[in-house]
């Protein structure tokens, strides 16, 4: 993987991810820390800190595409580079679960807040 993939790795924005994840097409991967994903998420995304993905990939399903997500787009471009070195279909959510909340998109729960 170049340098430029790694620094920039693929991206989508916050409707597109929504979009996909009602079609099943996508699973969410949250790498936020496990308080900051209770407090509010995107409706089914499995959470995964990035703090402990190098030991939970296996987890992953290799047949399946995912959109990495953090609070604002930096823990999970770092997620999503690390996961396509290792043979994973993953692009990063663009402005995090900040813009997820801007897009007016659901959380979980519903009185949910971004931290």
């Amino acid at each position: 993987m170049g340098v430029l993939a790694f620094l920039f790795p693929p991206s989508t924005s916050a409707e597109d991810a929504h979009d996909a994840a009602k079609q099943r097409d996508v699973v969410i991967l949250d790498v936020r820390e496990r308080h900051e994903w209770k407090a509010g998420h995107a409706p089914g995304s499995k959470n995964i800190p990035l703090s402990t993905l190098n030991k939970r990939t296996a987890e992953l399903a290799r047949d399946r595409r995912y959109i990495a997500v953090c609070r604002s787009g930096s823990r999970s471009r770092s997620a999503t580079a690390q996961l396509r070195s290792a043979g994973l279909d993953v692009v990063n959510l663009k402005g995090g679960m900040h813009s997820w909340k801007r897009a007016g998109l659901p959380l979980e729960p519903r009185t949910g807040r971004i931290v």
